[in-house]
């Protein structure tokens, strides 16, 4: 059977708090679910709706990464803050790729660090 998985990326340039973070992840991780094909949700979720969280160091690096799995025909959502807590409305916080193959994922993801 294909290894199926998400990955969610932010940044760590944003210094968000572990709520704030949460939150983000989160966001991300529904949205690029709800773009992903029903075949590759169905597949993860029945290999246990694996996800891994990393971090890029900025908005550059973020929006790097969304062309790079938009280019490889990856489901991606891109979250944008709203403001009323602790970051300017409109901040890009997270990315979330897939769910997609893990080795599809990993070609574009594999060398970015654990949160």
């Amino acid at each position: 059977m294909t290894e199926y998985k998400q990955c969610i990326i932010v940044r760590e340039n944003l210094k968000l708090s572990r709520g704030k973070l949460a939150v983000q992840v989160a966001h991300a991780a529904v949205s690029s679910a709800e773009a992903a094909s029903v075949s590759s949700r169905r597949e993860w979720k029945e290999g246990g709706q694996k996800k891994i969280v990393l971090q890029v160091k900025d908005l550059s690096e973020l929006y790097s990464l969304k062309m790079d799995a938009e280019a490889a025909g990856l489901p991606v959502s891109l979250i944008t803050d709203a403001g009323m807590t602790e970051i300017p409305p409109g901040t890009v916080t997270a990315l979330g790729i897939g769910p997609a193959r893990s080795d599809q994922l990993d070609a574009i993801t594999g060398e970015l660090s654990l949160v």
